[in-house]
Order: C-alpha cells, then sequence, then structure tokens
C-alpha cells in the first residue's frame, strides 16, 4: 500500500459518460479465483477492435500515454453493477487516481476501500483539466491528499473527501487495513462482551462438539 500526501503523475482524458463497471471489467475476465491478470481485460472493448486487436486511436493504446497514473472521465464514473475488479482492473494498469464530476455509489466505495483515490470536481474544472490532459506538454496532474486540493495546468481546485478516507489514502490503508488500526479497542470490547455474556463465546465451537459428542 502506497503512503503518501501528493500523488502526480501522467494523466489522460476519458470523456465518456456513465462509463458503467462491465465497461471498465467485462465478465469474461472474472472468471479467475484471485486479482491477478485484470490488468488485461481493463476497458478490452474501448482498447480493441472486433477481431481482439488493439485500437491505435484509443487514448490508452497510444504509446506517449504509457504510465497514465490519473484518469480525468466523465460523470458517473463506474456506474452499474458491484463488480470489485473494476477497481483492480484499474489499479493494476496502473492507475491510481480517478478525476470525475460524479461516480457510482458502490464503484466509490469500492475503490475507496481499496486505495484507488477518486476526485470529484465540478464539471468546468473537469473540461479544463481534459483539455489539459489531451496535450502530452501539459498531461502532468498533482493531486495534494493532506490540503485536499488538484492542480493541473490550468486548473487548482479544492475537493472534499470523508475523514476516514482521507487518513486512509496518507497512511496507505485499505479498509481492512484501517480496521486492524483498532485492533486493541475491538480486543477490548470482545472482552468485555464476552464477560458479560459468557454464554455466547464460541457457541458455534461448542455446539460442533456436543453435536459430534452426540454421534459417537
Amino acid at each position: 500500500m502506497r503512503k503518501l500526501n501528493i500523488l502526480s503523475g501522467k494523466a489522460a482524458a476519458l470523456p465518456i459518460e456513465n462509463l458503467d463497471t462491465d465497461q471498465i471489467m467485462p465478465k469474461q475476465f472474472l472468471h479467475g479465483i484471485d486479482k491477478a491478470g485484470l490488468d488485461k481485460g481493463l476497458l478490452y472493448d474501448l482498447r480493441h477492435d472486433a477481431q481482439g486487436l488493439m485500437r491505435a486511436d484509443f487514448v490508452l493504446n497510444r504509446p506517449e500515454r504509457a504510465g497514465t497514473e490519473i484518469l480525468v472521465a466523465g460523470a458517473n464514473f463506474g456506474c452499474g453493477s458491484s463488480r470489485e475488479h473494476a477497481v483492480w482492473g484499474l489499479q493494476q494498469f496502473g492507475i491510481q487516481a480517478v478525476i470525475a464530476p460524479s461516480f457510482g455509489e458502490i464503484f466509490y466505495s469500492n475503490a475507496m476501500n481499496n486505495q484507488l483515490l477518486l476526485v470529484m470536481l465540478p464539471e468546468a474544472d473537469i473540461a479544463a483539466m481534459m483539455a489539459d490532459a489531451k496535450r502530452p506538454e501539459t498531461a502532468e496532474i498533482a493531486i495534494d491528499i493532506e490540503h485536499l486540493r488538484v492542480r493541473s495546468a490550468s486548473v487548482d481546485a479544492g475537493f472534499t473527501l470523508s475523514a476516514r478516507h482521507q487518513r486512509m489514502q496518507l497512511e496507505g490503508l485499505d479498509v481492512i487495513g484501517l480496521s486492524m488500526t483498532y485492533e486493541k479497542q475491538i480486543e477490548a470490547f470482545a472482552a468485555r462482551h464476552w464477560q458479560a455474556q459468557p454464554w455466547v463465546k464460541d457457541v458455534a465451537a461448542r455446539t460442533m462438539a456436543a453435536l459430534r459428542a452426540g454421534e459417537s
């Protein structure tokens, strides 16, 4: 997990509204039991033609766009199904942040819980930032996570994050890592709970033991 105050990198414009998770990560790439190889499926039908060949005119296929880390996208990015693979595929491809006017609600939670940074800006700022991103010489974008500002060649704008999501980004935590920072409090709560209600402690294990004893 990365831990940083400012995320900066090469940006690419993806001016498509309502780009859903089925397009971001098509269903044929969901057959594995782990996260490996999802970068190959990212935006597959946009990156490839009907014969499976790379489309030379698609932005992320252009040689000058190699190493893109930030997408500037259209409204309602990540709408549709709840597949978390869309987030994993973006990250495996090298995308660390997406900037858009709005996001699908479930996608937003999946992304922020996995440390894919999502930034919402007004449409006017997005339009200007897309224009910057379309020119290789002005395609660099910096996102100041500590001070909640994003800057490109022609845009300097503030954005909002919840305190929890900001902390996760700054400290390099996914949702499990964040939960583990409360390990002592969780253990203390569990101890109080079992002390007050000892009859429910390990009830499943004790039930199974009793059933096994009855079978013997």
